[in-house]
């Protein structure tokens, strides 16, 4: 499934799910996508700028107020320019900043600009995924047009077992390819 000339802008927060992102980011890359990262602080503490910036070809947006070659602002542009926008892995932080519409960082004000398809694939504790106000900031994203690609259940980082582990690489994509659109 070619995804060639699709424009893509994936945002990884500070799960240790993070490190499937980067499969994610090459698989994109392999069906012809052209993929921007948005790498939170936290995303950063388990996966480097330079994994993605490797497997994207694309720099990688770390921070709001960062040096630009240019004058335009990079949240805007990446907004104004995509065809798909997904967060994965999304953290329960994540999912509440984007429903609650806060923009305190490179990834939630971009969220904010975006008008193409938007995508959120939690991962986190099964006893997070459960709680209601998870549950209800989830509520909140659907009603506003986001998909939420559902997390797999599994043996989680912390030990127990239940449903909070990231989808698949393969869901994952799917969901980006159908999101996408009529192929280029």
């Amino acid at each position: 499934m070619s995804l060639k000339g699709k424009r893509v802008v994936l945002g990884v927060t500070g799960s240790i799910a993070a490190y499937k992102a980067a499969d994610l980011v090459s698989q994109l890359g392999k069906e012809g996508a052209d993929v921007t990262v948005i790498l939170t602080r936290a995303a950063q503490e388990f996966v480097r700028p330079l994994t993605f910036h490797t497997l994207s070809r694309n720099p990688v947006v770390t921070d709001l107020f960062g040096e630009r070659a240019t004058w335009d602002p990079e949240h805007v542009a990446l907004a104004t320019r995509c065809d798909v926008f997904c967060v994965a892995p999304a953290t329960a932080n994540a999912i509440a900043r984007l429903a609650l519409g806060l923009a305190d960082d490179a990834l939630t004000t971009t969220a904010l600009l975006i008008r193409c398809p938007r995508l959120v694939a939690p991962a986190m504790n099964d006893r997070m995924w459960e709680h209601e106000t998870v549950q209800g900031h989830l509520t909140t994203l659907r009603v506003r047009g986001w998909t939420v690609i559902p997390p797999a259940e599994g043996v989680l980082a912390c030990g127990s077992v239940g449903v909070g582990k990231l989808a698949s690489v393969e869901a994952v994509f799917d969901a980006i390819a159908r999101a996408a659109g009529p192929r280029a």
